[in-house]
This record gives C-alpha cells, structure tokens and sequence, in this order.
C-alpha cells in the first residue's frame, strides 16, 4: 500500500500533504463600500480580501462551495448563498437571479477557468472583477520513485499542471479528481477516478478505498 498525497497543505488523517502550488496575494486598495453583495470562488479569495479590508464581512456573500464557505465562516461574515453545485458556470446560473438589482464584485484568482464572470454579465449583472491573488508552482528536487504504488490527489487544474512540472508519473501510480473542470485537465494518457462530491473528504475516502 502506498501513500496518498494531497498537494495542499490542508492536514486530514492518513494523508501525506505535498503543497505543488504558491498563493502570492495582492497588496491593493479597493472600496467595498460601493458593493452591495461578494462572490468568491475559492478560500484564497477570502483570505485575500481579508487582508485588504476586513468589511468584506459584512457584506452579503456568495459562496461556491463548502470549502470555501467554511473559510467564510470562520469570521463571521454574512454568508447569503453557498452553491449547490461547485463549477463555476452552474454557480453563476444558481445565483444570478438573486443578484438583481445589485452591485456585485467577484474577488477571483489572476487565472479562472470557468466563465461565471461572463454568465453574470450576459444576465445583465452590475459585475466589476478584482484580482486579489494568483498561484504559482512550487519547485521540487525529489527523487521520482517516491511516488511508486501511490494515489494523488487532484483538487485543480493549478496542482496537476504544477505537480507534472514537478515529477514523473509511474505505472503503478493512480490518481483522483477532485471534479469534472480538474479532470479535463489531465494529460491524456492518465487514468484517474472521479469522486462523487467535489470536497477534499470525498477525495480522500475515494483514495482510501482504492489505495
């Protein structure tokens, strides 16, 4: 049995975390007081925001997903939605009726993957964007034949792009995607198991049961 690697540094039980990505946040001003409603897509945006200007908490937010409403929760803030389904192009069509009438401001990362930000605004959204962060590969010098018999977990586009940067992948090497936007950037010749809910947990119980 080999181990299985989370390329973050969120510690869960029986899992070895090998963080692949760098956040570099933006130090920026920007003022909230003309918004009425937040949209994050991601807890970095959250921990981005918060060290800008902690009145981000008191507006209402728009959650794409546990993970990252946890993170909202965590200071207390006014939490109005968390998605129901966590792609960003599901996300936007959940919630841009409830957006109506208001000034909104999407706090996203430098590169985005879905079009949530063009959905709104086809819909007729007052939408204005912020980039308040953006990631990076980390660099390794590890030996490849670590990850022999191993299962790696996926959670973005962003770690499988920089864990190939990184390291060689085996035969004996078996992968899990966090959902559908991550799987379709894996290298084509890879095979990986999807997990059925698009949280961290969900991954890992997956990879436990393949391991």
């Amino acid at each position: 049995m080999g181990r299985i690697y989370l390329l973050n540094d969120d510690k869960y039980e029986g899992v070895t975390n090998l963080p692949v990505i760098k956040i570099n946040f933006f130090n920026k001003k920007i003022d909230l007081s003309q918004y009425d409603a937040l949209i994050f897509t991601s807890k970095n945006g959250v921990r981005a925001i918060e060290k800008i200007d902690r009145q981000w908490r008191g507006k209402e937010i728009y959650s794409i997903g546990k993970g990252t409403s946890k993170e909202i929760q965590k200071y207390d803030a006014n939490l109005a939605y968390t998605a129901k389904n966590s792609y960003g192009d599901m996300f936007a069509s959940e919630i841009k009726e409830k957006l109506k009438d208001k000034k909104v401001l999407f706090l996203r990362a430098k590169e985005v993957t879905s079009k949530l930000n063009q959905i709104l605004l086809e819909a007729g959204i007052n939408l204005k964007e912020e980039i308040v962060y953006e990631t990076t590969c980390r660099a390794y010098k590890q030996d490849k034949s670590s990850f022999d018999d191993a299962v790696v977990i996926f959670t973005s586009p962003s770690t499988i792009k920089c864990f190939f940067k990184n390291f060689n992948w085996t035969s004996t090497c078996r992968a899990v995607c966090i959902g559908k936007v991550t799987a379709k950037a894996m290298p084509e010749n890879i095979k990986y198991a999807l997990s059925k809910q698009q949280t961290i947990q969900s991954c890992i119980e997956l990879a436990k049961s393949i391991n």
